[in-house]
C-alpha cells in the first residue's frame, strides 16, 4: 500500500530535507529566526502581536472542543499584569472519547500527510510567533526578548527537530517488500509484506510554567507526527501559550480534512488534580512531562501503562580548576546565574573552586577572589534596572522566593538578592541572583536542586577533589548540564571522563558568547536520559521511536 501524501507534504518539503541534514550534521542551523527585528519580520509584525495577546485578556479563549462545560481562569502573571484569560474546563472522559475517535484517520493517513500537516502547524504558529512570544513572556515571567526566542523561535525548531527524527523512525522501514524464498525444485515462496507505522494510542503532555512551549513541543510533535492524538495539559499558571497552539494546531488539522480533536486543551480547576488522573487512564499511552524531581518519580511509578518521559530536576555544576580568560569566565558564569534569574533547568547551581585558589592569567587569584569576580559579573549585568529586568525577567512563584529567603541562611553570603522596581511593570516580582560560599563538607546543602537565582561557590580540597564531588553529586542527584574550566588538558580530559560516567553533557573554557545553560536545536541535546535528572533527551531516535510500532501484514504474492 503506497501512501499518497497530502498536498502540506510537498509544501514543506526544503524545511524537512534541511531539517533531515541537520540532525546528522549537528552543525548550525535554525528554521525560524531568533531575532524579533523588524528587518526579519516586518514593521508591524511586534505590534500586531501585542495587539493578538491583549485581545486574549480578561475574556474566553475562543476554543471550541468537546465536553466544555464551565470556565476557569487560574494565571497569575510574575509581571502583576491582570490576565482573567477565562478557558474551557473540559470532561476529561469527553476529551479521551473524542480523541480516540479521531485517531483511525490520522493514522491512515500516512507517515508523509502527518509530517506536512505538522509542519504546516509549525509554520502557522511561526506566523503567530509574537502573539505567542508575549503571552510566555507574561506568564513565565521570561523577559520579551528571551520570550521570543526561547518560547517562539527556538521552541519551533525543538519541535521541528522531533518532527525530522520522527519521519526518519518512521521511513526506517519501506512501507512494502517483495518477499521471495528459493523452495528447492518447486517455485520459489512468494509474498508481498505490508509494514504499517501504529501509534501507540493518546498521548499526553503536561506543561511546566518556566517554559510552557520550549519544552512542551517536542513531545507534542512528536507523538502528534507519529500518529498519536495529543492532550495538552498545560500548567494552571501558563496556560495561554499553550492554548494559542492548540487553537492553531486544531485550526491546521480542521483546513486540512482530519479532526481538529487530534489536539485538545485539557485545563484544570484549582485543586483538581487533572495531570495524575489523565495520566493514568488506560486509554493515555505516552506522557511527556518537565518539572520537579518528586512528580516525575511518581509519574514514572504510577503511568506503567504508558511510555513516560521525564525533564526533572538536577545538580548543574561548574568545576573551576584555571583559566587563560579570568574575566571573560567571571562573565560568562554572571550572564549564566544572571538569565531569567535562574530558573533554568540547565542553570549552574553548583561552582566547584579550590580552596587555594586558582591559577589565571591576571596571576594567582584565592577563592575569595573568584567568587567575587563571578559576583562582581552579576553585579555588573544586574546594576542598572532598566537593562538588568531584560535579563533577570521575573520571578515566577512564591517557591522560588521561599529558596532565597532560606538560601541567605546556609553559609556565608557572597552576593546578595536584591528587589529591583522594574520600570515598566510596577508589579513586577524580580529579586537579583544571590552566591552563598559553602564548605565541600555541606552536602546535605548542595546535594538538592535549589531552583531559581540560587548559587554556591563551594570550597573544596583541590581539583581531583571538585571531580569526585562532581561525579558524587551528578551520579546522585542527576544534572542536565555541567562546565569545566582548566588551561589543563589533563584537566579536561578527566572532567570529560566523569561527565560520561555520569551521563551529563559538558562545556569547556566558555568564555564568549555561548553558556552552559543554553542549548542549540540540531547540535546540541538536550538532557542526555542517562542520569536522574531525566529519562529522555530532547531530541534523539529514543524519544521519538518508542511512540509508536511496526505491525505487518503478509499476502502470497
Amino acid at each position: 500500500m503506497t501512501e499518497t501524501p497530502h498536498p502540506l507534504y510537498a509544501a514543506h518539503a526544503e524545511t524537512l530535507t534541511r531539517a533531515l541534514t541537520a540532525i546528522t550534521e549537528r552543525g548550525y542551523w535554525s528554521a525560524y529566526p531568533e531575532s524579533p527585528s523588524p528587518r526579519v519580520y516586518g514593521e508591524t509584525a511586534a505590534a500586531d502581536g501585542e495587539a493578538a495577546f491583549r485581545a486574549y485578556l480578561g475574556g474566553d479563549f475562543p476554543l471550541d472542543q468537546p465536553g466544555a462545560g464551565d470556565r476557569v481562569a487560574t494565571e497569575v502573571s510574575p509581571f502583576g499584569v491582570d490576565l482573567g484569560v477565562r478557558y474551557p474546563h473540559a470532561d476529561p472522559d469527553a476529551l479521551i472519547a473524542a480523541a480516540t475517535t479521531a485517531l483511525p484517520a490520522w493514522r491512515d493517513a500516512g507517515p508523509r500527510t502527518r509530517t506536512g500537516v505538522c509542519l504546516e502547524i509549525l509554520a502557522r504558529l511561526h506566523r503567530h510567533v509574537f502573539e505567542l512570544a508575549n503571552a510566555v513572556q507574561f506568564t513565565s515571567g521570561q523577559a520579551f526578548v528571551m520570550a521570543f526566542q526561547a518560547g517562539g523561535a527556538h521552541a519551533l525548531d525543538r519541535a521541528l527537530e522531533a518532527v525530522a527524527y520522527a519521519y526518519a523512525e518512521m521511513n526506517r522501514h519501506p512501507g512494502t517488500a517483495d518477499w521471495e524464498k528459493p523452495a528447492g525444485k518447486g517455485e520459489p515462496l512468494r509474498m508481498v509484506k505490508t509494514f504499517h507505522v501504529v501509534p501507540r494510542g493518546v498521548a499526553l503532555v503536561i506543561g511546566c510554567n518556566t517554559f510552557p512551549t520550549w519544552n512542551s513541543y517536542p513531545g507534542l510533535f512528536a507523538s502528534l507526527v507519529t500518529g498519536n492524538p495529543v492532550l495538552v495539559k498545560p500548567h494552571p499558571r501558563a496556560v495561554l501559550p499553550l492554548a494559542i497552539t492548540v487553537r492553531y494546531a486544531r485550526e491546521v488539522l480542521a483546513e486540512a480534512g482530519f479532526d481538529p480533536n487530534l489536539v485538545q486543551l485539557a485545563v484544570e480547576a484549582p485543586g483538581e488534580g487533572l495531570a495524575s488522573g489523565l495520566a493514568t487512564r488506560p486509554e493515555v499511552k505516552i506522557v511527556d512531562f518537565t518539572g520537579s524531581t518528586e512528580y516525575g518519580d511518581w509519574l514514572e511509578d504510577n503511568a506503567r501503562q504508558a511510555a513516560v518521559y521525564t525533564e526533572k530536576a538536577g545538580l548543574n555544576t561548574v568545576v573551576v580548576d584555571s583559566t587563560d580568560d579570568f574575566a571573560g569566565m567571571c562573565r560568562n558564569l554572571g550572564f549564566t546565574l544572571t538569565l531569567y534569574s535562574g530558573q533554568m533547568c540547565t542553570t549552574s547551581q553548583n561552582i566547584l573552586i579550590p580552596a587555594g585558589g586558582i591559577e589565571t592569567d591576571q596571576g594567582h587569584r584565592s577563592f575569595d577572589e573568584v567568587a567575587a569576580g563571578i559576583a562582581a559579573a552579576v553585579g555588573k549585568l544586574t546594576g542598572d534596572p532598566a537593562r538588568g529586568v531584560e535579563l533577570t525577567g521575573a520571578i515566577v512563584n512564591d517557591g522560588v522566593l521561599e529558596r532565597l529567603t532560606e538560601a541567605a541562611k546556609l553559609g556565608e553570603v557572597v552576593l546578595e538578592s536584591r528587589t529591583v522596581e522594574h520600570p515598566k511593570y510596577p508589579g513586577a516580582v524580580v529579586r537579583t541572583p544571590t552566591i552563598v560560599k559553602l564548605a565541600a563538607d555541606a552536602a546535605e546543602i548542595y546535594g538538592r536542586e535549589w531552583f531559581g537565582p540560587i548559587s554556591f561557590v563551594i570550597a573544596t580540597d583541590s581539583t581531583e577533589h571538585s571531580l569526585r564531588i562532581f561525579r558524587d553529586t551528578v551520579g546522585a542527584g542527576g544534572a542536565l548540564t555541567a562546565g569545566v574550566y582548566s588551561t589543563d588538558e589533563d584537566v579536561l580530559d578527566a572532567a570529560e571522563k566523569v561527565a560520561v560516567d555520569v551521563g551529563v553533557h559538558l562545556s569547556c573554557n566558555l568564555t564568549g558568547g555561548v553558556f552552559v545553560n543554553q542549548s542549540a536545536a540540531f547540535s546540541d541535546f538536550h538532557a542526555s536520559g542517562a542520569n536522574p535528572a531525566a529519562n529522555a533527551a530532547l531530541t534523539d531516535g529514543a524519544y521519538v521511536a518508542n511512540r509508536f510500532r511496526i505491525v505487518q501484514s503478509r499476502r502470497h504474492a
